[in-house]
């Protein structure tokens, strides 16, 4: 299977810059037969089904994105001295693996003042919290060990790590948007963007009509984004991520799988979670069991891929070549997904984290 074939022409103005209310947005219905609808957001209690179970990630995204200034470097302009860091994963009580831009500036023994954005100026002023780098570790990665643990700062030193393709700063209302309303456990550094179109009524309008929910925690990392290179989509290696089921949801599964109702994944972290899960258990995965517990998936789904558990998903529209898109491909039907997506463009769709939403059914054979 080739990576061009998940490859389609994206016009820069249909990304989306900036977020519609919540519970506003777009959303184009993808049935099994390939059918599409247009419709809105507001409309899924009358598209889903009384006792389908709705899951959702309630993973809450760190302001993981810091800016510093390598410390001792002399002359210069203050700008030919400023870098980012990227949270990408806690090491220990004081130790981060980050990525660093630009990367020349964050050598081993390197040593960077975190920037306090309260200070004043375009990056702050120096915080007070260092940042030493001890180590580089692989992947574009480094390893640092911060002057003591930088979580308790992040709220007060931290931005909020919007996607690369959203070019603008992030801006004080993102930190309220860039995360969803059921959002309950830290440790993402992305959000889980098909929750993003939820409000509190959304979700009270479900529950009127009988969709049950559940919650699972699945820390969106760096590897959402990360693209894929390679010519043959096998020979890509997807990035681990951290995820953990709760007996309750277990449960919510089960029952729900038989007594015949859909399980309905809100994104595709939730389809990596649930279905990462129910491989995992080896003993369980031919009937599609999802067991309770925490765990990391790398699975890659690719068209192909036998699914165990979901039923149907509501996502946003992703990058090309992307695993993202791959991953609905395998769901939906490649050819379906891509002519949807072309049919979305023709029509104004918003695209990518803050834009439109799918909700497709998966196809038989899947």
């Amino acid at each position: 299977m080739l990576t061009r074939d998940f490859d389609y022409s994206l016009p820069a103005a249909a990304i989306a810059q900036r977020p519609a209310p919540r519970g506003a947005s777009r959303l184009l219905v993808l049935d099994r037969d390939g059918e599409e609808r247009h419709r809105r957001i507001a409309d899924l209690p009358a598209l889903l089904r009384p006792g389908d179970l709705l899951v959702v990630n309630d993973t809450r995204v760190l302001p993981a994105r810091l800016y510093g200034r390598v410390a001792g470097t002399g002359g210069g302009s203050r700008a030919s001295r400023e870098l980012e860091l990227l949270l990408v994963e806690g090491l220990g009580e004081r130790e981060w693996e980050v990525l660093a831009r630009p990367g020349k500036r964050a050598r081993p023994g390197a040593v960077i003042e975190i920037s306090d954005p309260s200070g004043g100026g375009d990056t702050g002023s120096g915080s007070g919290v260092f940042a030493e780098v001890v180590a580089l570790a692989g992947d574009g990665r480094r390893r640092v060990r911060f002057s003591e643990p930088i979580e308790p700062h992040l709220e007060r030193l931290g931005h909020v790590p919007l996607p690369p393709y959203i070019r603008r700063p992030d801006q004080p209302a993102d930190r309220e948007r860039y995360q969803t309303v059921y959002a309950r456990r830290p440790g993402a550094i992305a959000a889980p963007t098909a929750g993003l179109h939820f409000s509190d009524e959304l979700l009270a309008a479900l529950d009127g009509v009988g969709i049950e929910r559940a919650a699972l925690t699945l820390h969106v990392g760096i590897g959402t984004f990360k693209p894929v290179t390679a010519p043959l989509v096998s020979d890509h290696r997807m990035d681990r991520e951290r995820y953990e089921i709760s007996e309750e949801t277990a449960a919510a599964v089960a029952r729900a799988r038989a007594g015949g109702r859909r399980v309905v994944a809100v994104g595709t972290t939730v389809v990596r979670a649930l279905e990462g899960a129910a491989a995992a258990a080896a003993a369980a995965a031919a009937n599609g069991e999802v067991p309770a517990g925490a765990g990391t998936t790398d699975l890659f789904i690719t068209p192909g891929f036998r699914f165990q558990v979901v039923d149907a998903l509501l996502t946003n529209f992703h990058l090309p070549r992307s695993t993202l898109l791959m991953l609905v491909s395998a769901f939906a039907g490649r050819e379906r997904v891509l002519a949807a997506y072309q049919e979305a463009l023709g029509l104004g769709y918003r695209f990518f984290s803050y834009g439109d939403a799918m909700l497709a059914e998966r196809r038989p054979e899947t």
